[in-house]
């Protein structure tokens, strides 16, 4: 340390700048308190923006300020809660610009069960408060789930529990999500797992599980308390998949039991409670399935026994023909009498019609008198029916005039009205008949062999057939080809041609080699 020249004449006491006061003072605390361990109550708790995090440690009579960096936040063991009575461990500094002295603490435990357990109830009563422990909130688990996610360390044996159990009871896809089980790092971990699974799209290219474990194996209080936090609780019961929690032995108890779905007492029954047993269910399935055919098999004998039943209350063939056979017999019994005593009735009534000639005339001469009787009567009544019906003819003939002319205007219309239409049905008639005509007569231009002719192709015909192969040609029949242009006939053409030539030009005696 240097001092300073004295100035004032007399003076022997030194003088010491702030900054070389407040070094002494820092070197002296930090060289006196290395290292040390405080007990108090945590006070007042703030974390900066920077991710510093400053608290009070107090008793009774004295407050001390704590500083933990953001480094070394991971390793403090326990969060400082406000109330909660903890061991500091760290080292004394000072800050000489505040002349404030304050401990850097880098580790913190809790200061006895007893007030771990005095917070968890605190949480317990405020989470219970908010209904988050109801038994009508929780959602029952999957009977079968595709796919089950599990938030636990990769590396501890709880995971190989869980899946050795699950590929012995039924094998399932499983979701890893690796979280840190105990310490700082605990909470937020697991509550990102939590919510992370809960976050996949269902049917995305990673599959969103059905059912979601929590799982850790036993441990003290304070290697459980990750999973007293409340961000973890407040995750697990916000979780839209069901879940199940299987944090320590049976004894543990956390607060993520209380807000989960279901508690399964060790991570190996939480994988029990998440499948059934494959060979217990083809069990059951045989059973049913031997049940089904069994209730078949007697609903079908009752059903049997019921028509045979109904059956015999039914009468025979032979009943009920036996009453119409009789009908038919006593029908046929009395046919034949019947029938003669019918023929002997018309005879009967033959020859009582047969008259003499003398008889049959004086019969038409009174039917004459009738007649010629009844008619005289009846004159007058038709005279005054014709003269009706002749008054009624006169006035007729008067309205015909106006009548036959209405009707005969109607008819015209009438006639008029059906012509053009006649005329319009005619005339759409035949366009569409000449329509057709002309499609009709295109397609068989198109499908003529003529359009072929016209690609330098010919048709040869011999005595009028077609002649495709050479041994269809006769000999002595002259052929005959048709071009695009026309038909032309050889031998037809090669006569003339000789009988041009010898019309004209009489042909001459060839000379011989030999001749001089």
């Amino acid at each position: 340390m240097d001092l300073i020249d004295d100035p004032t004449p007399g003076m022997n006491t030194p003088e010491y700048s702030v900054s070389e006061i407040s070094g002494a003072i820092k070197r002296t605390i930090e060289g006196e308190f290395g290292s040390v361990r405080v007990k108090g109550e945590v006070g007042r708790v703030v974390q900066a923006r920077s991710g510093h995090l400053y608290f009070d440690l107090k008793d009774d009579r004295n407050s001390l300020s704590c500083t933990t960096w953001k480094g070394q936040i991971s390793g403090l063991g326990v969060m400082p809660e406000e109330g909660l009575e903890v061991v500091a461990t760290g080292k004394m500094s000072t800050f000489g610009p505040q002349s404030k002295y304050n401990m850097n603490v880098v580790e913190l435990a809790v200061a006895g069960q007893g007030a771990l357990m005095a917070m968890l109830e605190k949480r317990k009563k405020a989470l219970e408060a908010e209904g988050l422990f109801e038994e009508g909130r929780k959602k029952p688990l999957p009977y079968l789930p595709e796919v089950i996610g599990v938030v636990t360390s990769p590396t501890g044996a709880v995971i190989r529990d869980i899946l050795h159990r699950l590929r012995d009871r039924f094998p399932r896809k499983v979701l890893i999500w690796p979280v840190a089980v105990q310490g700082a790092n605990c909470a937020p971990e697991v509550t990102r797992g939590i919510e992370g699974f809960n976050k996949l799209t269902p049917g995305g290219a990673l599959p969103r599980p059905d059912l979601i474990i929590v799982a850790r194996g036993g441990g003290s209080i304070e290697d459980l308390w990750g999973f007293n936090e409340e961000i973890v609780a407040r995750a697990a019961a916000a979780s839209d998949i069901p879940l199940i929690s299987a944090v320590g032995h049976e004894t543990d108890t956390t607060l993520i039991d209380f807000v989960s779905d279901t508690r399964a007492p060790t991570p190996t029954a939480a994988a029990e409670m998440a499948v059934p047993v494959r060979r217990d269910l083809l069990a059951w399935l045989e059973e049913q399935g031997a049940r089904l055919m069994r209730g078949q098999g007697t609903v079908l004998d009752r059903r049997a026994e019921r028509l045979r039943d109904l059956s015999r209350a039914l009468p025979r063939l032979e009943t009920l023909l036996a009453t119409p056979r009789q009908r038919l017999d006593k029908a046929d019994a009395f046919l034949g009498p019947a029938l003669i005593a019918g023929v002997q009735g018309r005879r009967v009534t033959l020859a009582s019609l047969s008259v003499s000639p003398s008889a049959l005339r004086r019969r038409l001469r009174d039917e004459e008198r009738r007649v010629v009787e009844n008619a005289a009567r009846l004159l007058p009544a038709l005279g005054r029916k014709a003269a009706e019906k002749r008054e009624r003819l006169e006035a007729r003939g008067r309205l015909s005039p106006a009548l036959v002319s209405g009707q005969l205007a109607k008819a015209r219309s009438d006639f008029d009205r059906l012509s053009e239409k006649l005329a319009e049905v005619s005339a759409t008639r035949q366009r569409a008949l000449t329509d057709r005509l002309e499609a009709l007569d295109r397609l068989r231009e198109t499908l003529s062999y003529k359009a072929t002719l016209d690609r330098g192709y010919t048709v040869v015909r011999s005595g009028g057939d077609v002649v495709t192969r050479k041994a269809q040609v006769r000999a002595g029949e002259p052929l005959e080809i048709e071009f695009a242009d026309g038909r032309f006939s050889p031998g037809a053409a090669a006569g003339t041609k000789s009988k041009r030539s010898g019309g004209s030009n009489p042909p001459t005696k060839q000379g011989s080699l030999f001749d001089e």
